[in-house]
């Protein structure tokens, strides 16, 4: 079994600005003369942080991590008041261009899970002739049905004490209303209070039901207030405005990417993102690679999801 590499350091990091008022967080570790690779964070709003460093073998890969807008190290933070005017997803694959063109990166391997499935295909179709592989995780395609099986009501079946916190901040009489438009009035209450309650049980609702097993300090972390705030209201504007993409729009233009090499990890038992859109973009993607695991929900350190994931950067890292 696979597991993660040890501990490493970044050997630059910065602040780049993108334009809009906006500097993204961005940083590298292991080989700097190695095989490019682009972390894309999940979310969106999640950020990166170490443990995300270790799926690559440091000795073959230049390992790039970056905070999309408004999260994480990067500024403005939308826990602090800051606009999401320019926060959609054209600006961030605009931003991972810039990025790579700033670190005089030719081609690079895009790995990203959950959101950072997202996004990671979004970039690749936009420019697919700066792509080497994709590995993802998680897979979210962000369908209108996607955001409703889990937002309104039907993964609460699974996890009905989970939902019950997240239904608290929400007003009874409209709990059977499109609970993405109810937060987000709640979650830019001019009450900061009634704004970091709703943060919080939209962050948690998440970091509770991420995992096969129960994960007490993962929720924990998703409630820590300035985290929640950022990730609840960048997550929610972009579930409201379907990510930014047409219905279905990564499926339909997964013509312009066939021929990229793609690994396809999911665990069967995610609730967050079920497998079916794991299931649909390998039958769209037939070169791809599809491993489901059956003793896995969402994350990636489960073990067998972290075997797959690395498995996968092993092989590629050594193709060159």
């Amino acid at each position: 079994m696979r597991e993660l590499y040890p501990e490493i350091e970044p050997h630059a990091h910065g602040l780049l600005d993108v334009g809009d008022g906006q500097s993204v967080y961005w940083e590298i570790s292991g080989n700097p003369d190695g095989k490019p690779v682009v972390f894309v964070h999940g979310g969106p709003g999640g950020g990166t942080g170490p443990l995300q460093r270790r799926f690559f073998d440091p000795d073959l890969y230049r390992i790039v991590l970056f905070d999309q807008r408004g999260c994480g190290k990067s500024l403005p933070h939308i826990a602090d008041g800051a606009s999401l005017e320019f926060n959609t997803t054209p600006h961030l694959i605009a931003d991972m261009e810039l990025l790579r063109e700033h670190l005089g990166i030719e081609r690079w391997q895009v790995f990203g899970g959950s959101w950072g499935s997202t996004l990671g295909l979004a970039y690749a179709q936009a420019h697919p002739e700066r792509v080497t592989e994709l590995v993802l995780r998680g897979i979210f395609l962000l369908r209108r049905k996607e955001i409703d099986w889990y937002y309104n009501g039907a993964a609460g079946n699974v996890y009905p004490a989970e939902w019950a916190k997240f239904l608290a901040p929400v007003p009874a009489e409209e709990r059977d209303s499109d609970l993405v438009e109810v937060y987000h009035r709640l979650l830019h209450s001019p009450d900061e209070q009634v704004a970091l309650d709703a943060a919080v049980a939209w962050s948690t609702w998440e970091g509770a039901t991420s995992s096969l097993l129960p994960a007490p300090d993962r929720i924990a972390e998703t409630g820590e207030a300035r985290f929640a705030l950022a990730f609840a209201r960048i997550e929610n504007h972009y579930f409201r405005h379907g990510g930014f993409l047409d219905e279905g729009q990564l499926l339909r233009d997964m013509d312009r990417i066939a021929h990229l090499p793609g690994v396809i990890v999911q665990g069967r038992h995610d609730i967050v993102c079920p497998a079916v859109s794991a299931w649909d973009l390998h039958t769209a993607w037939p070169g791809s690679t599809l491993h489901i695991v059956e003793d896995a929900g969402h994350t990636a350190h489960e073990p067998g999801i972290t075997h797959h994931l690395v498995e996968a950067t092993d092989l590629f890292g050594k193709r060159g």
